[in-house]
């Protein structure tokens, strides 16, 4: 499927991994919705890259649609109970699952109409592609991201039964699994994390950039055999049981 001339909607695209998404596919022509709730830089983007963005201030909930990419995600570290013998808040877990597993499914729900009914391109009969975030911690994930890990890996399982699903429309669906990227959650880490992470790194010895992760999102666009799978993006690395 070609980017110029679809558009692409991205949750999460004021910030990030979803930021470097929408200035790489606009920079291949293509048209952007930005679903974020930062409004104050949402609109600083679309006042950078002009025509053919657009931002919606949103919590997640007459060109066609050609792609769907739910960037948007949370992390909220807590074990289900805690050194005083004290259960998680369920507020704790519900805010992870609502936005990186709830607020994937609404947005593709919402948008899956649109895509069903958009005019099919040749060779193959391809209507679009809905590329979503998965993360390392659906494979290792560790001590205290046991919502992260359950939304990722969500995210990563049901990757094939949508490529299944969506199959008779021309639809494919692909997850990425990013390790550690620099972000705005990532941001956040002490930086006796950040050491730690860095120890178990493998090649490229440093943390993933969101060029990375725009030019893969990229080729889950441009490639049509790619579909039904989920793309570890880690440069090896594999996450211990603790830092």
């Amino acid at each position: 499927m070609q980017i110029k001339d679809r558009t692409f909607v991205i949750s999460g695209g004021a910030s990030g991994l979803g930021l470097a998404t929408v200035r790489d596919l606009h920079a291949h022509g293509g048209y952007i919705a930005i679903l974020d709730l930062n409004a104050e830089n949402g609109n600083k983007v679309v006042s950078e890259l002009g025509d053919r963005t657009a931002f919606f201030e949103t919590d997640q909930t007459k060109k066609p649609i050609g792609g769907v990419i739910p960037a948007a995600g949370v992390g909220f570290p807590g074990k289900l109970i805690d050194r005083h013998n004290e259960p998680i808040p369920l507020k704790n877990l519900e805010l992870v699952l609502n936005i990186n597993l709830r607020g994937v499914l609404d947005l593709i729900r919402l948008c899956l109409p649109q895509m069903t009914t958009t005019a099919p391109t040749e060779p193959d009969g391809e209507r679009g592609v809905i590329v979503m975030v998965s993360s390392s911690a659906a494979y290792d994930g560790q001590p205290g991201q046991v919502a992260y890990a359950a939304s990722k890996g969500a995210v990563r399982s049901m990757t094939l039964v949508l490529a299944r699903d969506l199959a008779q429309y021309g639809i494919r669906a692909v997850s990425i699994a990013p390790s550690y990227f620099e972000s705005g959650m990532t941001a956040a880490m002490s930086q006796k994390v950040r050491k730690s992470l860095e120890g178990v790194f493998e090649f490229p010895r440093r943390p993933g950039k969101g060029d990375d992760f725009a030019r893969m999102v990229r080729h889950c666009v441009e490639n049509p055999m790619l579909n039904g799978e989920c793309i570890r993006l880690d440069g090896a690395t594999r996450m211990p049981s603790r830092l």
